[in-house]
Order: structure tokens, then sequence, then C-alpha cells
């Protein structure tokens, strides 16, 4: 999913002391804010991460929640070719089907149950639309940041079945890392984990996790309580790391809530618009690729192009049927990208 904002928030993220603010509670709770996904019959998204509190959470540094959402009176999902660097996207989907294609020649179908892993690495571009017979469209989409190490591999993409498991009256479905003794199959870079939790009404179950990890629960249907902390539906729950197990509690409703987490990101990031670097002049060189491969501004790096392959271009020029023209990089903010309190 690309981030559509038209002024995206400049982020320098990173683990210095001073970047922390006051000292953290054990649960933090992160409300959403709302993003328009298109234009004026937009799908709206409920953005939890990047916060004002919080701006990852292990490697995860997005989360957007959304629908359920009628697409017969809505323009659903339609985000033409927009480019990535330096993370992997993250689609797992409730309800619906959203049709993938990319620039390193992918087509794929977003469905239930199965997760859908992009690697960016240094450069791809991709498309996605919600299928026409989809009428319920509902989600969420995760990106999680790819250590120094690796940030600049060649792009690919996969897709898997999760695995799934019961604990007491929850069943976990885990589609990245390791939850409750199940494991999913999937390439990640640091260690992650991220699972979906449904529980009925009235449970109560006591979730090991590693203590070396943070983690994050947000709430998709229903409420819960983490360690005592009520949640509401699209709050993401913060809990730092030291914890060996977490203690859920639902309400008067059945629930389904998405479990993320992973080792502390010891590295700073700069996150601006869909591009995950390291400093500002990285961001102003993806952005100038981009504009020169897909919106044909500019001179283009015919020995080494970032977001096209031999699949061709982003747009709808290459004939492999990416919906509408690329999407053009927001305006760069006239100062240099600044560093945000987590």
């Amino acid at each position: 999913m690309s981030n559509l904002e038209k002024h995206p928030n400049e982020l320098l993220i990173g683990d210095d002391d001073e970047l922390l603010g006051t000292e953290p509670r054990l649960v933090t709770i992160l409300a959403p804010r709302e993003v328009p996904l298109g234009g004026p019959r937009a799908m709206t998204v409920h953005r939890t991460l990047p916060s004002r509190e919080r701006s990852m959470i292990g490697a995860w540094c997005f989360v957007d929640h959304y629908g359920p959402t009628d697409v017969r009176t809505s323009a659903g999902m339609v985000v033409p070719p927009h480019p990535h660097t330096g993370l992997q996207t993250v689609s797992w989907l409730f309800d619906g089907e959203i049709e993938h294609r990319d620039s390193v020649g992918s087509h794929a179908f977003v469905r239930p149950g199965e997760l859908n892993l992009m690697t960016a690495g240094r450069g791809i571009s991709h498309s996605e639309v919600s299928t026409e017979n989809t009428t319920l469209l509902h989600g969420v989409q995760l990106w999680l940041a790819l250590p120094e190490d690796s940030r600049e591999v060649e792009p690919f993409f996969e897709s898997h079945p999760a695995a799934v498991s019961a604990l007491g009256d929850a069943t976990i479905t885990v589609f990245l890392g390791t939850v409750a003794g199940a494991s999913a199959t999937a390439t990640t870079f640091t260690r992650v984990l991220a699972a979906q939790l449904d529980l009925p009404k009235h449970a109560r179950i006591e979730l090991p996790v590693d203590p070396r990890d943070e983690h994050g629960i947000l709430v998709d249907r229903g409420s819960a309580t983490i360690d005592g902390t009520q949640l509401a539906r699209t709050q993401l729950a913060f809990i730092e790391h030291g914890a060996s197990t977490l203690t859920i509690e639902t309400g008067e409703d059945d629930a389904r809530l998405i479990l993320i987490g992973g080792e502390p990101f010891g590295e700073q990031i700069v996150m601006w618009w869909n591009f995950v670097g390291r400093t500002h002049e990285d961001i102003v060189a993806y952005r100038t690729a981009w504009q020169a491969e897909a919106i044909g501004s500019g001179e283009v790096d015919a020995h080494a192009p970032r977001f096209i392959s031999t699949h061709g271009d982003p747009g709808t020029r290459d004939g492999h049927g990416y919906t509408g023209s690329a999407l053009p990089a927001p305006a760069l903010p006239t100062v240099r990208l600044l560093p945000r309190r987590r």
C-alpha cells in the first residue's frame, strides 16, 4: 500500500536515548488517525504507526488498518504503481481480495488467510487494486524496515499460507515468525512475528512471548484488555520488551486482534513517503530516481535503474496490466528531514 498523503511526515527514527522522551509505560495505547486512500470516494484507513507516541515496534514501522468497507459504495482500493525502498510490505486480509502486480513481474491475489510479503530492498514498484468480485474489503497493511546489511537486496515477492494453532479459547493464525509454538514460513531479516488472534467473548489467555522483544496488539473487532489496559477497536497497544507473557482478556463481544513484535531495531532510519533510508540524501536519491524512471522527469540511470526491471516500467505503458499512471512523489520538504521523538 502506498502512503498517499500529499504532505507525508518526515521521520528520523533511532534508538538514541534523547529521542525516547519520558520513561515509557509498560503498555502504551496508540490512537489511530484517519487517512484517506485515494480520491473523492476514498477508502479511509486508520494509521497507528508511526505515531507521536511511538515510531517503531521492533522492525515494524507502519501499521494501516482498513475496513470493513463496502466497495460497492466507495472506490475500494485503487492504488496505482508506486515505489518502495528499504522495507518489506506485509499484506493481510480479513475479507475481500486484492490484485497485486509489481516491477519484478509478480502477479498475485491477496486473500484472507494468506501472507503476501514484498521485499522492496534497493527498489520496487507495485500496484494494488481490489478485485471486481470483492464487495467487502477489510484488512491490514504493515511495513518492516530492513536492517543496514539487507536494505539493498534485490527485490522479490512471496506468498505463503499461515500456520494455525490454539491456545485455550483462542485461535492463533501465525503469518510471520513463531507464536505459541506455531511457525510461519517467510523470508525475514530481523527476528519478527505477526499473528491474528481470534477470541470469544469473556475469554482470557496467557500468551507466552519472548521477553527480548517489543510487541504490539491492534484491535480489529470487539475490545480487549492487555495486561490490565483496556483497548477499543482500531487502537494499538505497545508493550515494552521484558514481558514473558501477555495477559489478554475480551469483553462482551468476540474479538479479533493482530499481534506484531520483534527485537528492538537498533538502527536509525529516515522514513518519508514510501521510502526507508538512513539519511536525507538517501531519500532525495530515491525520489529523483522514481521521478525519472516512472514519471519521466529527469534522466534514468540505464546501468542501474532502481524501480524498473526487465519486466518493464512501473506504469501502464509497459503493457503488463498495471492500473493507472504511476504516482508522482510528493514535493520534498524545504528543510532537511528532522528527528521525531518516539
